[in-house]
C-alpha cells in the first residue's frame, strides 16, 4: 500500500504544479460534488420537475453516503495529507511537499472517496431521468442517440474534474476515487431498480431510517469492542492539519451518519403529512417554479444556520433536525404555504 500511496502522492504533487492555475475550478467542483449540493440545491428542483427522479435522487444519495462510512470504517484508508508526514516509506530522504487546502482537512478514513462516489450516484440518477424523458418524448433515433453520447460523456468529463479535485486537494488517492466512483454507480444502479421507494409508507422511512442508524452505530460498538479506534482518523487531522480551524466536526463519520438519516426521515415526514396531500391539486408550471423559487431561497437562509461543536451530542442532534427540516421544506411547507396564498386570492376575487 505505501507503494501505491505514494505513487498517489507524486500524482497530486504533479497537479498542484501543472494545474496550479485551476485551484478555483477544483474547489469548485469538490463543493458541487459534496451531497449538501444535492439535499439543498438538487432534490428541490427535481422533486418538483420529476417527483420520481427526485425520490430516487434522494434514496441513492442517503444509501450511497451510508455504505460509504460502512466501507470507511472497514477499509481504514489513509489521507495523502497525514499520510506523508507519518509514512517511512521515505526513510531519511525529504517527503514531497503536499499543499492543503480549507477543504483539504477531512476527517474520516479516505477509501472509498464520498465525493466521487456521491456524484457518481447522483450523475447517473439525473442522465437517465433526462435520457428517460427525451425517450417518452419519442425523439428522432439520431437526436435520441446524440443525446445519449452527449450526456455520458458530460458526466464522465464531470467525474473526471471531481476525482482530479479530490486527489488535488491533497484529500484522496487515485485509487480512493476510482473506488468511489465504481461503487456510486452500483449503488445508484441497485438503487433504481427498487419500485418500492416510490411509494414508500411512513413505517417503512420510520424503519429503514432507525436500521440504517442501528447497523452504524451496532457496528461501531462491535468493533470498539473488538479493540479497533474508528476514530483514529480525527487525531491525525488536528496533527497534521496546516489551520485548526480548518478541521470541521460536519466532516466525521456520525455528523455525515445523523445528516443522511435526517434527511431519510424528514423525506418521509414531508410524503406523509396531511399538507402534502392538499399540494397536489396544484400541478402548473408556474406553481412548480414558485416552489423551487421559494424552497431554493428558504434552504439558504436554513443552510446558514451553524451549531457550536463544543458539545458533540447537541451539535449531532441539530444537525439531524436541521435535515429533517431541510427536506420538510420544499416538500410539504413551501407547498403548502403557495396553495394557501393562491387560494386566499380566488376567495378575494368571487368576492
Amino acid at each position: 500500500m505505501d507503494l501505491l500511496h505514494s505513487w498517489g502522492v507524486e500524482l497530486a504533487v504533479h497537479l498542484q504544479t501543472k494545474y496550479s492555475k485551476y485551484e478555483d475550478l477544483f474547489g469548485l467542483a469538490s463543493t458541487v460534488a459534496d451531497l449538501h449540493t444535492t439535499f439543498f440545491w438538487l432534490f428541490p428542483i427535481w422533486f418538483h420537475l420529476r417527483r420520481d427522479t427526485g425520490l430516487r435522487l434522494l434514496w441513492v444519495a442517503v444509501i450511497g453516503d451510508w455504505l460509504n462510512l460502512v466501507l470507511k470504517w472497514v477499509l481504514c484508508g489513509e489521507r495523502p495529507y497525514w499520510w506523508v508526514h507519518e509514512t517511512r516509506f521515505y526513510g531519511a530522504g525529504p517527503a514531497p511537499s503536499l499543499h492543503q487546502f480549507s477543504i483539504t482537512c477531512e476527517t474520516g478514513p479516505g477509501s472509498p472517496s464520498g465525493h466521487a462516489m456521491g456524484a457518481a450516484g447522483v450523475w447517473f440518477v439525473m442522465v437517465t431521468a433526462l435520457l428517460s424523458v427525451a425517450t417518452g418524448r419519442r425523439c428522432p433515433p439520431l437526436i435520441n442517440k446524440f443525446l445519449q453520447i452527449g450526456l455520458w460523456m458530460l458526466m464522465g468529463l464531470v467525474l473526471l474534474v471531481v476525482c482530479m479535485s479530490r486527489v488535488y486537494m491533497a484529500a484522496h488517492f487515485p485509487h480512493q476515487v476510482i473506488a468511489g466512483v465504481i461503487t456510486g454507480l452500483v449503488v445508484a444502479q441497485l438503487v433504481s431498480n427498487q419500485k418500492w421507494i416510490y411509494t414508500a409508507s411512513m413505517n417503512q422511512y420510520f424503519f429503514t431510517t432507525l436500521f440504517l442508524t442501528s447497523f452504524a452505530v451496532g457496528f461501531y460498538l462491535l468493533l470498539k469492542a473488538l479493540g479497533v479506534d474508528l476514530l483514529w482518523t480525527l487525531d491525525k487531522a488536528q496533527k497534521w492539519c496546516i489551520r485548526p480551524e480548518w478541521v470541521h466536526l460536519d466532516t466525521t463519520p456520525f455528523a455525515s451518519l445523523l445528516r443522511n438519516m435526517g434527511s431519510l426521515f424528514g423525506l418521509g415526514l414531508g410524503l406523509h403529512s396531511p399538507l402534502y396531500n392538499s399540494n397536489k391539486k396544484n400541478t402548473s408550471a408556474i406553481f412548480k417554479i414558485g416552489c423551487i423559487t421559494v424552497s431554493l431561497f428558504l434552504l439558504q437562509f436554513l443552510d446558514g444556520w451553524t451549531f457550536s461543536a463544543e458539545n458533540h451530542m447537541t451539535f449531532y442532534f441539530l444537525s439531524f433536525s436541521k435535515s429533517v427540516v431541510a427536506l420538510l421544506v420544499p416538500t410539504t411547507m413551501v407547498p403548502w404555504a403557495l396553495c394557501w396564498i393562491c387560494s386566499g386570492k380566488e376567495e378575494d376575487k368571487n368576492l
